[in-house]
């Protein structure tokens, strides 16, 4: 099975390209979606009212207070992802393996983590996808309706371009030329499409 990994900060347009892969006939598993599954799980749900008070109500988890508090600085972001990604990575493996047992045999996987949760290693090659800080800026305003603070923190949370430069196989810059990002998008997943 050839699985590509799609990585890259928020407001890049991951969604686009994880769509346009869809439309080629990749099976797609949205890393973020696997995260939300999983904040059902009571022992992960105890371990982050623990860790960030105030996030947990009647066993519901509030993202946006987690997120507030999570991405306040570098250490509570690392502790988030000791806590989240073990829980996030058993579901998208169990992902990853049914659709190896159903016979897929392209797989996009949508993370933003991907590097952090080790997920990398599955991957034949890695797509990022980055942007100018102004324009995710003004897309993860427009998509999150976050006000200045909370856009501030998630903006601070994210790896800076080297990151995603010095470790994928494959960089997709999209400022805002849409015919551009795609044409290049394509590109990239027809090379793996036709192998």
């Amino acid at each position: 099975m050839i699985i590509l990994g799609l990585t890259g900060p928020s407001g890049t347009g991951k969604t686009t390209v994880a769509e346009m892969a869809l439309d080629m006939g990749f099976e797609v598993i949205d890393c973020d979606k696997a995260a939300a599954e999983v904040t059902t799980n009571k022992e992960l749900l105890n371990n982050l009212e623990k860790a960030f008070a105030g996030v947990v109500t009647n066993g519901i988890l509030d993202r946006k207070a987690l997120a507030e508090k999570a991405f306040a600085t570098d250490e509570k972001t690392n502790l988030l992802n000791s806590i989240m990604l073990p829980v996030i990575v058993q579901n998208i493996n169990e992902k990853i393996n049914a659709a190896k047992d159903r016979g897929v045999t392209h797989l996009l996987l949508d993370a933003p983590t991907l590097y952090e949760s080790g997920e990398d290693k599955k991957c034949t090659a890695v797509i990022a996808v980055l942007a100018e800080k102004s324009i995710r800026k003004a897309r993860i305003l427009k998509r999150d309706n976050l006000n200045e603070t909370q856009l501030e923190s998630r903006l601070k949370a994210a790896k800076a371009d080297d990151f995603y430069l010095q470790r994928a196989q494959h960089i997709i810059y999209n400022n805002g030329d849409l015919a551009d990002f795609k044409a290049k998008t394509t590109e990239i997943l027809k090379k793996f499409k036709e192998n």
